[in-house]
């Protein structure tokens, strides 16, 4: 006689959005301390007496920095993700659908990514030359300015001309953020949300929304957001976050190239958001990323049936 374990129940959504949000709290303190304990460690006292390094202000500690921001996507995104899944009884890999990616749907999510960026470009643009109202003139100038801080040290922690530093940054803003933020996002959030909600569209907007507001930036909120229920979408259909995650790092790693290449050829940097194509460009790539967008909910619903 066999007997089988029935699947234990998943607990209510909103006790898991509880788990995710004290996984972060605690898991951002614990990381936090280990990064600075290391970084002590690698520069000693000096990092205590002025702070102007964690800005990106001093280039002499940005390796301190890189070691800060990674242990913030490990502490606030990563450890939630994986507590979830612990409370939930179920590895990652199984909790989150991390089964082998499919080579050919793989090539559509990088052409879907290529196809997308000057679209993408053109509402960061956009959002870049938005105005609030005149009443709320000092807010925004408020925006602006931590929008200035944080392109400081944007620049600082992007910094290098060789292979080497293209290498570590690929890695520190490439692939951690990647990794981290499409499983506490999409695995985490997306996917609770759509238990509570029971609309995909909505739970994946939702997401795409906080996703583009926890990074604090204003002036590039649209773009953020657009990518994020790009990513939402793709998780949806494919059911499996390492295509979130490989869209993620391509876009990453293209900001990050981006910034060696005009680094290393001299060339200034305020023009590397620029894009500069005809206004046919764009709606090309309107039209080509919407159609990729079917191709991939075309071909992961054919393979669900089958």
């Amino acid at each position: 006689m066999q007997f089988t374990i029935p699947t234990r129940e998943e607990n209510h959504p909103l006790l898991q959005l509880l788990i995710l949000g004290v996984g972060a709290f605690i898991g951002v303190i614990i990381f936090a301390v280990i990064g600075f304990v290391i970084c002590l460690g690698i520069y000693g006292l000096d990092l205590i007496k002025s702070t102007d390094w964690a800005t990106g202000s001093d280039l002499r500690y940005v390796g301190a920095l890189k070691i800060l921001i990674t242990a913030q996507q490990i502490g606030l995104f990563l450890v939630p993700a994986i507590a979830l899944s612990i409370f939930e009884g179920k590895r990652p890999h199984q909790f989150y659908g991390m089964k082998t990616a499919n080579i050919n749907l793989l090539g559509l999510v990088f052409l879907l990514m290529i196809c997308s960026t000057p679209l993408l470009g053109w509402v960061n643009e956009w959002n870049m030359n938005l105005h609030l109202p005149n009443a709320l003139k000092n807010i925004e100038s408020w925006m602006r300015k931590m929008e200035d801080e944080g392109a400081v040290t944007t620049k600082a922690i992007l910094a290098g001309k060789s292979f080497g530093a293209l290498a570590i940054n690929l890695f520190v803003v490439g692939l951690v953020p990647a990794i981290c933020e499409e499983l506490i996002f999409r695995g985490g959030l997306q996917r609770t949300f759509l238990r509570l909600i029971k609309n995909p569209h909505v739970a994946i907007w939702l997401s795409a929304i906080i996703f583009s507001t926890i990074h604090f930036q204003f002036f590039g909120f649209f773009p953020r957001l657009f990518l994020g229920a790009m990513f939402g979408y793709i998780y949806f259909w494919t059911k499996n976050i390492w295509y979130t995650i490989f869209a993620h790092f391509l876009n990453n790693a293209y900001a990050v190239t981006l910034m060696w290449y005009f680094q290393r050829n001299n060339l200034p940097l305020d023009k590397a958001d620029e894009t500069n194509i005809a206004w046919y460009g764009y709606l090309i790539s309107a039209i080509l990323t919407i159609a990729l967008f079917w191709i991939l909910k075309d071909k992961t619903t054919k393979e669900e049936v089958e």
